[in-house]
């Protein structure tokens, strides 16, 4: 049986503690990778990684060290597509999945709006009201549900 590691891109990860709470029923290595200002756990289990600051160091890292049979949880989209590229799993934080079909559009997406942004900053500020919608309650859910459906892929895959 293939024994996965959980991956957290941590600094601005809301699911850290139910990502925790499912490693845990699973006996599952958890890794929550961060450039510092988070607490380390007392669960045996998980490991807190501390890089250094720079753009991408945490991303390297998981990257570098995820593979086949490991779950990375990021919103990082470009992350994501390195890691799907190498057959790990990514999951957002709002239960989300990333896959080899869905990844190139939200590249392009995301490659789109950042020269928008780059052209002209002050539209896309005053076009914007009030940022990101909030973290839920029914997103910790789908987040949950996903991290579950998941690991019980891999485990069948073993």
């Amino acid at each position: 049986m293939i024994k996965s590691t959980i991956y957290i891109d941590a600094d601005a990860c809301p699911v850290k503690a139910e990502a925790e709470q499912i490693a845990t029923r699973h006996q599952l290595r958890l890794v929550i990778v961060s450039n510092g200002g988070i607490r380390p756990s007392t669960n045996p289990l998980v490991q807190l990684v501390i890089v250094a600051e720079g753009p991408d160091v945490a991303d390297q890292y998981i990257a570098g060290h995820s593979e086949i049979g490991d779950i990375v949880v990021t919103g990082d989209i470009p992350l994501a597509a390195k890691v799907l590229a190498n057959d790990v799993v990514a999951i957002r934080h709002n239960g989300d999945v990333f896959t080899k079909d869905n990844i190139g559009g939200q590249l392009a997406t995301r490659d789109l709006m950042t020269d928008i942004r780059a052209a002209d900053p002050f539209l896309v500020q005053s076009s914007r009201k009030g940022g990101n919608a909030a973290f839920t309650d029914k997103d910790r859910s789908r987040f949950r549900n996903a991290l579950e459906a998941e690991i019980q892929k891999i485990q069948k895959r073993s």
